[in-house]
């Protein structure tokens, strides 16, 4: 079954080159690219459902055996965190077939949004650490075209400077990859895995430490790594904005997770505790700057500074119950960060000017009563207020809080949260609440609400009924407890 893995990557591959080929019928090009972001998802829940069954699936690229050859892995951390991407990526392209931005009549658009997803699920499912640098650099040069043809005048400026940044993240990653291969000759995670198990750290072994994480917090906008994100996130299209700050900054988070319970685990403790001040920092941070941005989109993505510290601080704290709740909160943050950016570009698409400035918009939302309750519900989700899936997810990481022993970093964590719900409180009734200027004028119509109304529906869900999240993400953490089960499932023996 392990073919199943090639569907989430190369499934929105093949659709991305059949769309340059049908760039001149933009109907059957996006109804192309919804067919994909469903197939992909389907294949990733089916990896999942093997997963499940006690499978860590395989697929050797060429028929080459590791470590000789790229493979492919889904154990249950990879999938995981591909069925949340795969999801998200779903819902991007239905908010794409309803969105009335000209950025995404470009015939460019699609296949470079499919390229991204693509690029997302490959960076998930890789067994190779040079291929993970090959996936992330694609996702990398789709989302910085795709945010410079936006339709803000900003979007240009926006990607140049994401794209230098980015190139310091490039280097750390090449460099530390660099090391490993040099040291151990290998860029098979599992059988660095291995050879690290051993006790012995080459000269060069902690360097690629030190360099592969500095990349991964680059890549997930960790302070003080994040100046590159408010504007790059802001100036997006609505579904790209809803990709980056839900699911494309995982990725980092995900590779902290896989260097920390599978290669570098003797350095593991060392790398918590800087990864709960981080943590701590990045919270306070991203909570105040949200509360004093200008711009609604703006004040999400300072937001998301806040939420990743949240899981940081989950994974510093290094319990299994701890762990748990980064990864549910991993998930959940995803599908209400997606559903509130995609519901602040339904107001923004409403608007003469297409902003969000929120000097712009008081008072746009008071005559669209679905968007508000789309809006409300997901600022309340966000905030950790039951029974929504971010009530779930709080509860968890303060179980593993608690486990823990962390009081004064747990204390600060929910003293945190209150300054949440403070801002998407506020900026609830600023939009929707208020009553609107007189010169405010408002379009007849606007993108459509279908795809943040089904996360939000998804939200809801998941905070009625959150066990079944809470098992799978308890069952990834048992997985992760002994890393010879993915050295064994891939290597053999």
């Amino acid at each position: 079954m392990g073919i199943l893995l090639l569907g989430p990557i190369f499934i929105p591959l093949l659709a991305a080159a059949a769309g340059i080929l049908l760039a001149r019928n933009r109907t059957l090009q996006h109804g192309l690219g919804m067919a994909a972001g469903v197939l992909a998802w389907l294949c990733s829940l089916a990896v999942l459902a093997n997963n499940l069954q006690g499978h860590i699936l395989i697929y050797r690229l060429g028929g080459w055996s590791p470590p000789y050859g790229i493979v492919l892995v889904g154990d249950l951390l990879a999938s995981v965190f591909a069925v949340m991407a795969t999801t998200v990526v779903m819902m991007g392209i239905l908010y794409v077939l309803g969105s009335k931005d000209k950025a995404v009549t470009y015939p460019a658009f699609m296949p470079l949004f499919l390229c991204m997803g693509a690029s997302l699920t490959g960076a998930l499912y890789t067994g190779d650490i040079f291929t993970l640098f090959v996936f992330i650099e694609l996702m990398v040069v789709a989302s910085v075209v795709l945010v410079a043809i936006s339709d803000n005048r900003l979007g240009l400026e926006a990607a140049i400077k994401y794209l230098f940044i980015s190139a310091m993240g490039t280097l750390f990653l090449l460099i530390g990859i660099a090391s490993l291969y040099a040291t151990f000759g290998t860029l098979n995670m599992a059988d660095i895995g291995r050879l690290l198990a051993s006790g012995e750290r080459p000269l060069l072994a902690p360097v690629a430490a030190v360099l592969l994480m500095c990349a991964f917090l680059l890549k997930s906008a960790v302070f003080p790594f994040h100046f590159w994100q408010p504007d790059f996130h802001t100036t997006a299209p609505t579904p790209l904005g809803a990709m980056l700050s839900s699911v494309v900054v995982k990725v980092g988070i995900y590779g902290l997770i896989r260097m920390m319970t599978l290669m570098f685990t003797a350095e593991a403790p060392l790398i918590q505790d800087l990864l709960i001040v981080l943590g701590l920092l990045g919270i306070f941070f991203g909570s105040l700057g949200a509360l004093r941005t200008y711009d609604a989109k703006r004040l999400l993505a300072y937001s998301t500074f806040g939420q990743i510290g949240f899981i940081l601080v989950g994974i510093g704290w290094g319990t299994a119950a701890a762990l748990t709740g980064a990864l549910v909160y991993a998930v959940n943050h995803a599908l209400i960060k997606a559903a509130l950016l995609m519901t602040t570009g339904l107001v923004s698409s409403r608007t003469a000017a297409k902003t969000s400035r929120l000097a712009d918009i008081g008072g746009a939302g008071k005559t669209l009563a679905f968007i508000g309750v789309l809006y409300f519900l997901g600022g309340l989700a966000l905030s950790g207020v039951p029974p929504l899936n971010g009530f779930v997810s709080k509860v968890a990481l303060l179980q593993g809080g608690i486990g823990a022993e962390g009081w004064l970093v747990l204390g600060l964590v929910v003293s945190a949260g209150i300054i949440t719900l403070l801002y998407m409180t506020r900026t609830w009734q600023h939009i929707f609440q208020k009553a609107p200027e007189p010169e405010l004028k408002l379009r007849p119509y606007g993108d459509s609400p279908l795809a943040p109304a089904l996360l939000i529906g998804l939200c809801v869900l998941l905070g009625l009924f959150g066990a079944p999240l809470l098992d799978l993400a308890g069952q990834t953490v048992a997985q992760l407890a002994d890393p010879q089960v993915y050295i064994r499932a891939v290597l053999g023996g």
